[in-house]
């Protein structure tokens, strides 16, 4: 690792840290997917028969065991249940609002290092033929060291495929995310009008 690091010169630092940052993007997003992933339409089914039988505290508790952006929406609707349907509609769809940020949380940081980690591995490649072209004009006049020349054709290289490697993956799971986060806020869209339906038919508290 630290050969390629050297070989690759100065620039393969950012690349090497951007790939971290990378990672540790995809993984903490991942991870959130998988905690607010839950089946909605059971999770619903739960929460409208409790409504219908006003039992609101436990139509809470099954929003506070089950976090998700759906639950967090229906925990505003239900604090919200004893005012106007529009007032109740609009207190949701600002929930639903303060919901997309937070999917979205570093997502487009990842794309970013999508298209910046090949523009490094490039100016990479071009500082190293400035050094091998450099060489080689040395070779041409005077004595030179033909070592120099495969360094700088090296750093040209590595920095290259370093830079494709980042890439590559942060590109894919970037696209993967956006499509989930896509799909996520079409499904709050859709829930908003069936969320305010569930709370105005619902008794006052048993």
């Amino acid at each position: 690792m630290m050969d390629v690091l050297i070989k690759g010169g100065i620039v393969m630092i950012p690349i090497i840290l951007l790939s971290f940052i990378a990672v540790a993007i995809i993984i903490e997003r991942l991870i959130y997917f998988r905690k607010i992933r839950t089946d909605e339409d059971q999770l619903l089914m739960r929460l409208k028969s409790a409504l219908q039988k006003g039992h609101y505290d436990e139509a809470l508790s099954i929003c506070e065991s089950n976090p998700s952006p759906i639950t967090n929406l229906m925990k505003v609707g239900i604090d919200h249940r004893k005012y106007p349907e529009d007032v109740i509609k609009d207190a949701v769809t600002d929930a639903a609002n303060m919901e997309i940020p937070r999917m979205e949380r570093y997502v487009s940081f990842l794309g970013t290092i999508g298209q910046i980690a090949p523009l490094l591995g490039l100016l990479g490649t071009v500082t190293g033929n400035i050094r091998a072209f450099g060489v080689l004009g040395n070779l041409a006049g005077t004595a030179g060291d033909p070592s120099l020349l495969a360094r700088g054709i090296a750093e040209a290289l590595i920095t290259t495929a370093a830079g494709i490697i980042v890439s590559i993956p942060a590109v894919i799971f970037y696209n993967y995310l956006v499509s989930k986060v896509n799909h996520s806020i079409i499904r709050l869209e859709n829930r908003v009008t069936e969320l305010v339906l569930y709370l105005k038919n619902a008794p006052l508290e048993a």
